[in-house]
This record gives structure tokens, sequence and C-alpha cells, in this order.
């Protein structure tokens, strides 16, 4: 498995975070419109704004020498529904080679393990087949929980404006898959 550490924002990861996202996969899959080195470090600030308001916690994934690949937060958090949402990028030249698994294990850990909380919320537009396909590789994920969970399926779909497919990583599903593969989980 892919070695990846997550730390939070920080200002000096603007231009980095900044070409990574420029690039036309990452941009046309997140949906992000045309955008300036600024307006990268304007939403730094307001990522580690958000965390200490704990909104959110957001983090930047490096890879196992330290260099950005992307970023992962979750938000929406809900500490009476024990839940959150989250979300994920990963930089076109680190696609298909394991950092989405090894960045979703490390920021779940923080939700079920620091956080507390039982769900954790992932979703993709209906449009975004990569997403979903990447979404659908992880083992310790429950794809199509639409029916299940009704009002986190229609606020995520009135966030994004467009239909989505929602999923749902469970705290017990990904306890049991930590135990069976031997990683180390204290939760």
């Amino acid at each position: 498995m892919k070695k990846v550490t997550l730390v939070p924002h920080k200002l000096d990861f603007c231009e980095d975070i900044y070409r990574m996202s420029s690039a036309p996969p990452v941009k046309e899959a997140l949906g992000l419109p045309d955008g300036t080195v600024e307006d990268t470090r304007q939403f730094v600030r307001q990522a580690m704004q958000q965390e200490r308001e704990g909104v959110t916690v957001p983090r930047v994934i490096l890879d196992g020498h330290g260099n950005l690949i992307g970023l992962t937060d979750l938000m929406f958090i809900d500490h009476s529904k024990k839940s959150c949402h989250i979300g994920t990028w990963i930089g076109h030249d680190y696609w298909g080679q394991g950092y989405n698994e090894a960045s979703k294990i490390e920021i779940l850990r923080i939700a079920f393990e620091e956080l507390g909380l039982d769900y954790v919320f992932a979703g993709a537009r209906e449009v975004n087949v990569r997403s979903q396909k990447a979404q659908a590789k992880l083992p310790f994920i429950r794809l199509g929980v639409e029916k299940e969970f009704p009002e986190e399926h229609h606020a995520l779909e009135k966030k994004e404006k467009q239909p989505c497919v929602l999923n749902v990583f469970a705290k017990a599903d990904f306890l049991q898959y930590l135990q069976k593969n031997g990683l180390r989980g204290s939760f």
C-alpha cells in the first residue's frame, strides 16, 4: 500500500495546489472555474479558518517523499448525527497509483477515531464516472446508499445542483477492514 501523510493546510502549499488543480483532468473532474494562485490562497485561508471553527477537517496529502499529491477533507461534520461528508482529489500525475485508498484510510482514521463519527458519506456527481469508479475500488465502502440515507442524498444533490450518487463509509466496516488486513486501529 502507498504511504501518505495528511497535514494541515498552510499557505506554503498554495502554488502546488493551484498547479495541480489547474490541470485539465482535475479541473474538469472537480468542476472548477478558471482561477489564480491568489484564489487558491483565499481557498486555503478559508479552509484554515473553517478548521479553527471546527466546521471541517481539511488536509493536504503528501506522498512518502513529502510531495503534495492532493487534498482531502471532512466537511459538514454533524456530531449529533455522528456523520460528515468527505471530499478528496488527487493530482493527475498520481492517478491510478493507490493514493486514493491510502489517503482515505488516513482521513477515515481521523473521522472515526479522533472525531468519534459513525458514518462518512462520499458522493459523486453522476457525470463524474471516474470518481464513482475510484470509490467503487475501495474495499471498505458501501455503494448506492441513497435510499438508506435520503436526507444526505438530497443535501448532496442540492449542494452540487445536479444528480449524484451517494456512498458511505461505516465505522464498523472500516474497523473490520483494518483488523482483517493487520492495519493498526485503536477505536
